[in-house]
């Protein structure tokens, strides 16, 4: 009786020392994943805003001249489009940058189009575990979505001469 007893606590040692030594080995086999999901998720939500910055800027009435010939006011209509895709962008990226072209009277056929580009910098942070077991791995990742748009309101004729502006402007960390 007394041998078992002895067996039975020498066991109950031998399985705490087990758990100590694979429990890190768990956590990060949780988390490393879990912060991949994260930065996925995060380019999910920055691409949706730059969907909704171009839909809103596809969708704007253009500023200035007639109705036959309208132009994009850079500064107004890109910071209206600037201020969307900022507002939607998530939190959790760093040095945003949120660019605004548009394409007026782009060729073969004179299509008008607006382009949003947002991009910024995701930051690991349970990935970065990996540096307690000698890893080296990446503290941070660019992210860039860009999206297009026809503009609804397209011109009356099309013209031989096609030109672009871009409006560009980085965000501080709010």
């Amino acid at each position: 009786m007394k041998a078992l007893l002895r067996s039975i606590k020498s066991r109950k040692g031998q399985s705490i020392v087990e758990l100590a030594l694979v429990t890190p080995l768990l956590l990060v086999a949780l988390m490393v994943p879990a912060d991949f999901g994260i930065a996925f998720f995060v380019a999910n939500i920055t691409s949706n805003a730059a969907r909704e910055g171009a839909r809103i800027g596809s969708e704007s009435p253009k500023s200035g001249g007639t109705s036959d010939d309208r132009d994009f006011d850079t500064v107004t209509d890109a910071a209206a489009v600037k201020d969307a895709v900022v507002a939607k962008m998530p939190r959790y990226l760093t040095n945003r940058l949120v660019t605004v072209t548009f394409y007026e009277n782009t060729p073969p056929n004179c299509l008008e189009v607006i382009e949003v580009t947002a991009s910024g910098t995701y930051g690991y942070s349970l990935y970065r575990i990996l540096q307690f077991l000698g890893i080296s791995v990446p503290p941070s990742t660019m992210l860039s979505r860009t999206t297009q748009m026809a503009y609804r309101y397209q011109p009356y004729s099309n013209e031989t001469h096609c030109t672009g502006t871009t409006a560009n402007q980085t965000y501080p960390n709010v």
